[in-house]
Formats: C-alpha cells, structure tokens, sequence
C-alpha cells in the first residue's frame, strides 16, 4: 500500500548519484517541477478580500435610502403646492408659504444630487469589481496549473454534483402539495445552526420602545409578499393597541410606513388591547396575549374584527409564569405565540403542570379554536424565550449579556425531548423579549431592547447550498 503511493510521488523528482566516497554514500534530489507561485495566490486572496469588503449590502442599501427619501418628499412637494394655489392671498401668507416650498425644493435637489453621485460611484464600483473579478479567474486558472493531483477539478466536479442534487430536489419539492406539511415534517432537513445576525437596525423609534416584535406574514396577501409588521408596547412596556406595517425591509430599517398603523383599540389599556411583546402575524391575522386575560386574541387585519381562544383552565396569564433568567423576569411573557410551516402555536404554563413549559396548536377559523396539545419538563422560568420550527419547539436561556443560547428541543411529532442542543446567538443587546421564526425565508426575528436582529436559520438542505 505504501509503494503505490511513493512511486507517482518519485516521478516528480530525478536522482543524480554521485561518486561515493569510501565510507558514504550521497545522493542529490533534483525537484523536476515548477515551484508553486505563493507570492501570485497571495496577491489573489489580496483582490478578493478588497471584493468583499468594497462590495456590502450597505453600498445598495444607500441607494435604496435615497429612492426612499425622495418618493417621500416629492408627494409632500406636491401637496404644499396645491394648498398654496388653493389659499395664497397675495400676501404675508403667500411670502411663507413660497419660503416653505423654497426649502423643500433645495431638499430634493440635495437629494437629486446625492443621488446622482452614489449611482455614479455605484456604476464605479461595478465596473472595477467586475474588471477584478475577471482577473481573479484568469490567475486562478493559471494557478489550477500546480494542481497535479488534480484535487481542484474533483472538487469542482462534486461541487457541480452537489448543485445538480440540489436542483433535482427542489424541482421535486415544486412539483409536490403546496399543502402545509403536517408537523415534524420538514421540508429543509434537520435544524443544524444559525448565522447572524443579519439585520441589527432601531427602526423609526431607537431607543423609544424597549419591548415589541417584528417580523413577516407566513401567508400573505397577494402584492404584499415584501410587508414587514411591527408592534411596540407604548404603555409601560407592558401594552400595545396598533400594528405598524412597512411595505419592504428597507422602508422598515429607514423608518417609512406607507401603509402607517392599522388599530385594534382606541387606547390602553382596554378590551383587546394587546397585553405583552410576544405577538405573530398569520394570515392577515394578528395573534396575540388578549389583555387581562387566558386567552389567544386574533385581529384581522382586513375586518377589524377581533375573535378570541380560550387557553386551558389554570394556565398563568398577568406576569404570573414568565420568562425569566436567573437576574431578570421579563414581564407580560406569560403567553407566547409562534408560527412555523404549518401555522401558529401558543406557549405557556398552567399550574397543573407546575410551571413547566405546554405547547398547543392554534387552528385557524373565526373564531380560532385550540388543536392538540404537548406537555413538556422544561421549566418555564428557566427558559429566556422560544419558538418553533418545523413542528418543533425550541426554547432559549440567558448565557451573558452578549451570547443566548437555544438549549433545549421538544418534536411534537415523536414526543423526544433534548436538552442539549448547544446553538448559540451572539446577541446585540442584552435582553431578547420576543423571538419568533419565519417559515417565509428561515430567518429568526428579534426584538431586543428596542432593536430588530434577525439570524439565518440553517437546515441541512441550507447548508448544502452554501457548500
């Protein structure tokens, strides 16, 4: 075995025999190929790190600012324009106004300008990354010279594979029911890890609102597949009585809700106020902790009807079974809600099941009404947050103030319980008050002290497209 592997070696090299000298024996390696060019891969991983670090998400997302600003000013323009022909009076009033609308026009020009540069650094910047990126691949080619045992090409080939695999496999998952799967049943393979996190933004009130939640609808309506909702708890960090909507990421990033606020109630707290952070969007329906009560409320959006869900006699509602850590409770977590590939589920406690974590499935319907129901023997007071994914519930627990780590599984469809799950979170902020996952992308949104953080979720078909 280890002869075949020396003699392909050997051919690499030739041997010079030299004239002995009478007690020794000396031989001289010549190596017969060419030396390997660190100095060029060097200068390639050099182009590619300037790749990467001139070419950001942030570079498109100033463009998109900008695009956002002035489809905000123009109509506001536009309208100071029309009072002014409807109510000038030729004099003072009019002077004013002139001096208003002078103001707002320098704007959009500053604007206008800004504009123009950006999208002219932009078109720069393309060009030379493009230029580079040719380079790159003319030197990488030069360099796969020096690859005799031909490692790169079998790579290569098994990446190509991989990729074939792959597009196989979700052209068959195209082709199946587009029927929610049942839980338990993934349709990403297992539940490996996280990246991120990928958005860290304060949104339109930084620092305003410690508590809140974010995220998107599973199931939207048609046109508003790119909507972003928002709820923050307004009164004392404990209430809330309107959903914010934005009509893409990065109107909600910037601060810009075209749709603005749908209310539930005319104030706090009241009937149907929203009574805690831990709130989800399904289906045009709002679910959430209905106020000084055991109960689920769901407020549709397009009704502005409100129907309610019963919880199971015992369970703790009012600050009475949070989630806590071992320095902090945070309040108003009695009832969680969460939504994943098959629809919407409510996390709680009940005193018969002496604070330990219960999970029920929310069916849809007006009203809404409870499904099956799982017992588990985690401690709800240990446990920080939690959420579910593919039919799984997943809890979390305070690590330090900057990594959250999801400990603990429980699989609806088996019953199996783990506690060591070991994925950690490298948090923003100190505190995550709500946590919900989102079956549209795979992504984990946050609200954590008055920030939205969102993290990749990875499956193991995600982790084999990223191979």
């Amino acid at each position: 075995m280890k002869l075949s592997v020396i003699v392909p070696l050997c051919a690499l090299f030739t041997f010079t025999k030299q004239a002995p000298s009478p007690d020794k024996c000396v031989c001289e390696v010549n190596n017969s190929e060419q030396h390997f060019p660190h100095s060029k891969l060097k200068t390639v991983e050099d182009k590619a790190s300037s790749c990467n670090s001139n070419t950001t998400p942030q570079k498109s997302l100033e463009l998109e600012i900008l695009l956002l600003g002035l489809d905000r000013r123009l109509p506001q323009l536009e309208e100071d324009v029309s009072i002014l022909e409807r109510e000038d009076d030729g004099d003072l009033y009019g002077v004013l106004s002139m001096y208003v609308i002078e103001n707002e026009i320098a704007e959009i020009r500053q604007l206008i300008n800004k504009l123009n540069s950006t999208t002219w650094e932009h078109q720069i910047l393309t060009e030379k990354t493009t230029q580079q990126l040719e380079d790159i691949g003319a030197e990488m080619q030069q360099l796969e010279k020096f690859d005799t045992q031909q490692l790169v090409e079998r790579q290569q080939a098994n990446q190509h594979l991989r990729r074939d695999l792959t597009r196989c496999r979700n052209e068959h998952h195209l082709n199946a029911s587009t029927a929610p799967p049942p839980p338990g049943n993934c349709p990403h393979g297992q539940f490996l890890n996280i990246t991120g996190p990928r958005i860290y933004t304060a949104g339109e009130y930084p620092g305003s609102y410690k508590y809140g939640a974010w995220g998107r609808d599973p199931i939207p309506e048609a046109g508003k597949e790119s909507w972003y909702w928002m709820v923050i708890l307004t009164s004392g960090n404990k209430y809330a009585h309107y959903v914010r909507l934005y009509s893409s990421l990065s109107s909600l990033i910037v601060g810009i809700s075209a749709p603005g606020n749908v209310q539930i109630s005319p104030s706090n707290p009241t009937t149907n106020t929203i009574q805690g952070p831990n709130v989800v969007l399904y289906g045009s329906g709002l679910y959430y902790n209905c106020y000084n009560m055991d109960a689920v409320c769901r407020f549709n959006l397009t009704t502005k009807s409100v129907t309610t869900v019963k919880l199971p006699a015992g369970t703790r509602y009012n600050s009475k079974g949070n989630f806590c850590h071992l320095d902090e409770c945070y309040p108003y977590t009695d009832v969680d809600l969460a939504t994943d590939e098959s629809g919407v589920w409510v996390i709680y406690t009940t005193s018969n099941d002496f604070g330990n974590l219960v999970i029920s499935e929310v069916l849809e319907g007006e009203p809404p009404r409870l499904g099956r129901t799982w017992h588990t023997s985690v401690y709800k007071q240990g446990v920080t947050n939690a959420f579910v994914a593919c039919g799984v519930l997943y809890a979390t627990r305070y690590v330090s103030k900057d990594v959250e780590q999801i400990f603990y599984s429980f699989d609806t469809a088996t019953g199996k319980e783990r506690f060591d799950v070991g994925i950690f979170m490298s948090k923003m902020s100190p505190n995550i008050y709500s946590l919900n996952y989102s079956p549209m992308d795979q992504m984990l949104h946050v609200y954590s002290d008055s920030f939205m953080v969102s993290y990749k979720v990875l499956f193991e078909r995600t982790s084999e497209n990223l191979l």
